[in-house]
């Protein structure tokens, strides 16, 4: 691997997510430290979309910490191992909440390391490089259209009106998919200028639109806003989320001013910010709001807001939160929540919540036996209570169903008995897994030669008061089985006449099977095809 160059480069970032003029809530999350940028697009609901992107930022945030090893090799794997953790722990939370079940999230993450840049995607999020004047999209989206283009079925162009351009084929969650991200590493240069953005920005404006942009503003906050306000003119309906990063080369990497700036966390994640100051081990800070309050899409939304007033705790809500050893000294420290991922104090006091942190991972088998072991205790006492429940009624109505057998072995029915007709005494039914009934004359007569209409009979039972009726029944079938075997007999004969004078014809008809996908129209409904929906649609 390459040495650290005396001329380091250093990165600086900031992101602008809003909730548009539809959605009623803001599913993205996002992250712009100075080592970390991420964008994540969750989806699966109300709630299920916040909290699936919440988990994955947490879950890559300790990445930007200072004392991680400088490697790109060791980076690169830190992030594909903290995607994955954060798959399993937004499936864990899935399964423990019914109401999150199908929720997942988009991920889009660059880490700057050594003067390389390393990409963690996985969904249609995307993200740009800006370099030397030509915009790139470095990410390829894990969507329909995306594959269609791959294999030459549509165009770029047609793909932006495609009626099944939101369908997303992989994601991380609660999905039967591969949840694995692509990672790439490149070298970074001197002004290279990154876009990390949710499908409610890229989705409505041309990428020539986004070059123009970032390279006629300057100012990083400027252009985030800008970029934002311009997709919600443009009439996206979606969360709308921008990250801007900015590399800065130091000439002096052992200068006493260095480029520094407090991590931001915007949209669903900032909702609580001390469990990402605690993993990043310094203060975060909640990223600014869309300024733009003069354009149409920011009337429309503040009446939205204005319709559904938060509650004062949330107004009130810090802006700003320190690492828990500040907090401590002002009193004001809580138990930290990183979703699924538990988080461990080090002996220094530090706290991590970094899945590739021996301790922490073994806090994680720990939670998992512990999870596993109050499952199976729930299983066992729901089965107790219920062979207690099955006892109690057979106490109660042991009478009654003494009763009920002794009338049932007076009765007989005609049934079906390893695809012959037989004659049963009793009833065709059980009670608690008793059969109330058994097989007394079994017949030559194959059931697979009866008619579908009787057959069915069959299966749900002939009942007759006593066994000369049953057997009476049985002759009945029989009888009737043989005629219907001579008339078609007799129209075998009949057709096989009429087809030797009669020339022979084929025609042949093509259907078309419509591919089956689902589609990511909206948020609250928005899930993710399966692998084996994707080779569905390649045989459209």
């Amino acid at each position: 691997m390459p040495q650290p160059s005396h001329n380091q480069l250093f990165l600086y970032s900031t992101t602008v997510s809003d909730v548009g003029t539809v959605r009623a809530n803001n599913q993205d999350s996002s992250f712009a430290g100075e080592h970390l940028v991420a964008i994540c697009d969750g989806m699966g609901g109300h709630a299920g979309g916040d909290t699936a992107s919440t988990i994955a930022i947490r879950s890559l945030a300790h990445i930007e910490r200072d004392d991680h090893e400088k490697d790109v090799s060791t980076i690169a794997t830190m992030m594909e191992t903290s995607v994955m953790a954060a798959h399993d722990a937004i499936v864990g939370k899935a399964r423990h909440e019914r109401k999150l079940s199908g929720m997942g999230t988009t991920v889009t993450a660059v880490a700057l390391v050594d003067d390389y840049w390393v990409l963690a995607h996985i969904g249609d999020s995307r993200a740009y490089l800006l370099r030397d004047g030509a915009l790139c999209q470095v990410s390829q989206d894990h969507s329909y259209v995306q594959h269609l283009i791959n294999t030459g079925r549509i165009t770029e162009q047609e793909a932006k009106n495609h009626p099944q351009r939101n369908v997303v084929m992989r994601v991380l969650g609660d999905f039967d998919i591969d949840p694995h991200p692509d990672i790439a590493v490149l070298k970074a240069h001197p002004a290279d200028r990154w876009l990390l953005c949710s499908d409610g920005l890229c989705g409505v404006l041309e990428n020539s639109t986004i070059a123009e942009t970032m390279m006629s503003m300057s100012n990083l906050t400027d252009c985030a806003q800008h970029l934002v306000s311009m997709a919600l003119r443009a009439g996206s309906t979606d969360n709308v989320t921008a990250v801007i990063a900015d590399a800065t080369l130091a000439l002096d990497v052992h200068a006493f001013d260095l480029p520094h700036q407090t991590p931001l966390v915007g949209g669903a994640a900032s909702s609580s910010l001390e469990p990402i100051a605690d993993i990043v081990n310094e203060s975060v800070a909640a990223a600014p709001a869309l300024r733009d309050e003069g354009s149409p899409a920011q009337r429309a939304a503040a009446l939205m807001q204005s319709a559904n007033p938060r509650k004062d705790d949330e107004e009130d809500k810090p802006k700003l939160a320190h690492p828990s050893a500040a907090r401590e000294e002002e009193s004001t420290l809580s138990t930290p929540d990183t979703g699924e991922i538990p988080i461990v104090q080090k002996a220094d006091g530090a706290l991590s919540s970094d899945p590739n942190d021996p301790q922490v991972a073994k806090a994680i088998e720990v939670k998992q036996e512990k999870d596993r072991k109050t499952a199976h205790k729930h299983k066992r006492n729901v089965r107790i209570i219920v062979l207690i429940a099955v006892l109690a009624l057979l106490l109660v109505g042991g009478g009654a169903g003494y009763a009920t057998y002794r009338w049932s072995q007076t009765r007989y029915y005609v049934g079906d008995a390893d695809g012959k007709v037989a004659i049963f005494q009793g009833v065709p039914t059980n009670i608690f897994g008793i059969k109330l009934s058994h097989e007394v004359e079994r017949t030559s007569l194959n059931t697979s030669d009866l008619p579908q209409t009787w057959r069915d009979e069959l299966g749900e039972g002939i009942t007759r008061d006593n066994i000369e009726e049953a057997r009476a029944h049985v002759k009945y079938l029989q009888n009737e089985n043989r005629k219907l075997q001579k008339s078609k007999d007799s129209d075998t004969t009949g057709s096989t006449k009429d087809s030797s004078s009669s020339s022979k014809s084929t025609t042949g008809t093509k259907s078309t099977s419509d591919s089956k996908s689902t589609t990511k129209d909206s948020k609250d409904t928005k899930t993710s095809s399966s692998n084996d929906s994707g080779k569905s649609e390649d045989q459209s």
